[in-house]
């Protein structure tokens, strides 16, 4: 099934997305030997914020906290076309997500049609609380290219150790709905994925979670490797080294498992717009610390994309990219492991 999901990103490459993707590629490169920024073409991927808002309270994620600095909304409409209209000629895959729970957003399976209308690859993540049955059919029917599951344990008492004021039985029952408009649609979108943050209160049910993917006819099953803020002495980081970002020090606490070198493809190939039009560098800038520029509809992003803030923080990450505040507990370069 993950096959079928792969041929459906290439379906979406076009001359113009293709010759963009090879200049961005190779500007990377480019940029790696000779330690300096380089920049050849735009942004072959971009995650869009359709809300802070969320209905969970996950302690590892700042909509969860509500910790926020910047302010919670709702992505609007017309701030979301004027945006795609401007990314879509050389836009690959969209990604509706940065923070909060997309589906808070009443326009959000909207928004997904009028992306899909361009021709965009589109996925989204959710926890799953919201897809009804009336929801699930307008998902399938909206185009969604993929649906990303959060369910992080198989039973409840494991599940909400986690997702804090989550309901195990809503994920699998929101899941079964999605899955059954998809059968009688005679749909093959969305790809569904079953993605489990890997934790030590988790760790002993990926077997299990196997088991009920593929029980409820699931596409995909992924075990990611969870962010910790405060990772030196954490309670969260799991027992089994493969699954964790971190890597235990000899006084027992923990140290980041990235080696940090001076490269970030992140700041190359993809960019992120949060649901006031703030451009940020990477989803690691959860509190838009960083910002790049604003979306409006008479500023190209081209100029964002190649302004000097931007250019700067290029600049800075090719030098010494652990001196940069939200590089420093990053992921570049971890892993995601998958089970199809």
């Amino acid at each position: 099934m993950a096959i079928r999901d792969n041929l459906r990103i290439l379906s979406k490459l076009t001359r113009r997305r293709l010759i963009n993707a090879l200049k961005i590629y190779l500007s990377f490169l480019v940029s790696r030997l000779l330690h300096r920024p380089v920049l050849w073409g735009l942004p072959i991927s971009a995650s869009i914020e359709p809300t802070t808002s969320c209905n969970l309270r996950c302690p590892e994620c700042p909509s969860g906290l509500r910790s926020f600095t910047r302010p919670t909304g709702m992505l609007s409409e017309t701030l979301f076309r004027d945006a795609i209209t401007d990314l879509s000629t050389h836009l690959w895959y969209l990604t509706f997500y940065f923070q909060g729970e997309p589906y808070l957003n009443p326009n959000f399976l909207d928004m997904v049609r009028f992306a899909v209308q361009q021709g965009i690859y589109t996925s989204t993540s959710t926890n799953a609380h919201y897809l009804s049955d009336a929801v699930a059919k307008a998902t399938v029917l909206s185009g969604l290219d993929r649906l990303i599951v959060s369910i992080d344990g198989t039973t409840q008492a494991t599940y909400e150790s986690y997702r804090i004021g989550g309901d195990l039985e809503k994920v699998i029952a929101g899941t079964k709905n999605i899955l059954n408009w998809k059968k009688q649609l005679k749909s093959t979108t969305p790809h569904v994925i079953f993605q489990f943050l890997v934790v030590r209160s988790n760790e002993h049910q990926l077997e299990d979670l196997k088991a009920l993917a593929k029980s409820l006819g699931v596409n995909e099953v992924r075990f990611k490797t969870a962010q910790v803020y405060d990772y030196k002495n954490s309670k969260l980081i799991p027992e089994n080294p493969k699954y964790a970002r971190y890597r235990k020090s000899k006084d027992g606490g923990y140290l980041i498992g990235n080696a940090m070198d001076n490269h970030c493809w992140r700041l190359w190939s993809g960019t992120v717009i949060t649901w006031d039009g703030q451009v940020v560098p990477c989803c690691f800038d959860k509190d838009a610390s960083f910002e790049m520029g604003k979306i409006s509809g008479q500023l190209p992003f081209k100029t964002i994309w190649n302004n000097q803030p931007y250019k700067e923080f290029r600049a800075n990450l090719v030098v010494s990219r652990k001196e940069n505040s939200i590089c420093a507990n990053c992921s570049e370069g971890s892993k995601v492991w998958t089970q199809t």
